[in-house]
């Protein structure tokens, strides 16, 4: 019996805790749907402009300055930084806090966990000269770290070492691999583009969004690293493109909360974010300030995450990060306006750190590529 026809209600009783104010929508689910409290209503901080000096962009105390601009990477990947179009992973592990990201024409990158060194690592060729559509960091049952990345213009997802040895390279789905939804099937079966946006791991699986194709489903892939690392298709697909509660519009990022057996999806251009169980079942919304274009969600801990937004409300300024707290937006982060650096008019990724008792935030433009690390001020 496969494992979406297997289906169970996880017990995410702390989910109800954590989204304030919720309201019953009317879809097609045969369970009531749940829409989370727009941040953007959270908290009134969040929309009041506070007194800021120059250099400084945000509001309350997650007030931001720039610690270090795109001149602090290596001088090969300098070079290439017009092309970023990726995203950062954080080994969040104890001692670690290395930064994981990658740039087309460079490779692998670490950022060290004070921020002072970034490594180019020696990535593979195949890999090193394509777009690298996101970074994703997973531990397998004895702790064994691994970095996966997918190539949204090769259709392919790849799998590495932290030193950047590929482990697996994971092709296209094709018409021998079965899909539950005929829908899914019948894609792959007429040999119709695959373009990953997103790879997250939990518990043995992967999951990838795809909304850079006309497919949009979220698939999934049973990968069994234990002896020999093997990464396989699964049956289980989820979403779909559509208006609709549970469908995405672009599924962009796909992320697993600390602690949490739940995946949030990106919706890029409704806004939101859409939750599931590991199963599929559609569980709850958080919405975004409309036309915000939100890319991902990056998480701290319990509390404290990070949204990069492709444009943001006002489309006459740069993309803003959002800073949530308890998934109340408490500050609006400009970096364009308040903080000078013309690059950033769309922000692709963002990830957020806590050194000490000071907040940083790592951030990656698109469209123009940029890059710079900000610090609590």
């Amino acid at each position: 019996m496969s494992l979406s026809r297997r289906r169970m209600m996880y017990g995410l009783v702390g989910l109800a805790g954590m989204t304030r104010n919720i309201t019953t929508l009317h879809a097609h689910h045969h369970h009531s749907p749940r829409l989370g409290k727009s941040a953007l209503q959270a908290s009134p901080a969040a929309s009041a402009m506070d007194d800021k000096a120059p250099g400084i962009t945000g509001q309350g105390k997650m007030k931001f300055k720039v610690l270090y601009t795109s001149d602090h990477l290596p001088p090969e990947a300098q070079k290439v930084l017009k092309d970023a179009h990726g995203g950062f992973a954080v080994d969040r592990r104890p001692g670690k806090e290395e930064t994981y990201f990658a740039l087309p024409g460079a490779g692998i990158l670490q950022v060290s966990a004070d921020f002072k060194t970034i490594n180019m690592l020696d990535t593979p060729d195949e890999m090193r000269k394509i777009n690298l559509h996101d970074t994703n960091i997973w531990y397998d049952k004895d702790g064994t770290p691994y970095l996966v990345f997918p190539a949204n213009s090769e259709g392919k997802i790849f799998t590495t070492s932290l030193d950047g040895k590929l482990v697996h390279k994971l092709d296209a789905p094709t018409a021998a691999d079965k899909f539950e939804l005929e829908a899914v099937h019948d894609y792959f079966v007429k040999k119709e583009n695959f373009a990953p946006t997103a790879v997250e791991y939990l518990n043995g699986m992967y999951y990838v969004t795809t909304g850079y194709c006309k497919l949009d489903y979220v698939l999934t892939v049973r990968v069994t690293p234990e002896q020999r690392f093997e990464a396989v298709w699964n049956d289980l697909a989820f979403g779909g493109k559509g208006e609709g509660i549970g469908q995405f519009g672009t599924g962009h990022g796909i992320t697993k909360p600390p602690g949490m057996v739940r995946l949030d999806v990106a919706d890029r251009p409704h806004s939101r974010f859409e939750r599931f169980t590991p199963e599929g079942q559609y569980l709850s919304t958080l919405p975004m300030p409309p036309g915000s274009l939100p890319c991902d969600i990056n998480y701290l801990d319990h509390q404290y995450s990070v949204v990069p937004a492709l444009e943001g409300p006002d489309k006459t300024k740069g993309a803003p990060i959002y800073v949530l707290e308890h998934e109340k937006l408490v500050s609006t982060i400009m970096i364009k306006e308040d903080l000078g650096l013309p690059n950033f008019t769309h922000i692709h990724n963002a990830a957020i750190r806590k050194i000490g008792h000071k907040f940083y935030i790592l951030a990656l433009a698109w469209n123009p590529g940029d890059f710079a690390i900000l610090e609590q001020a």
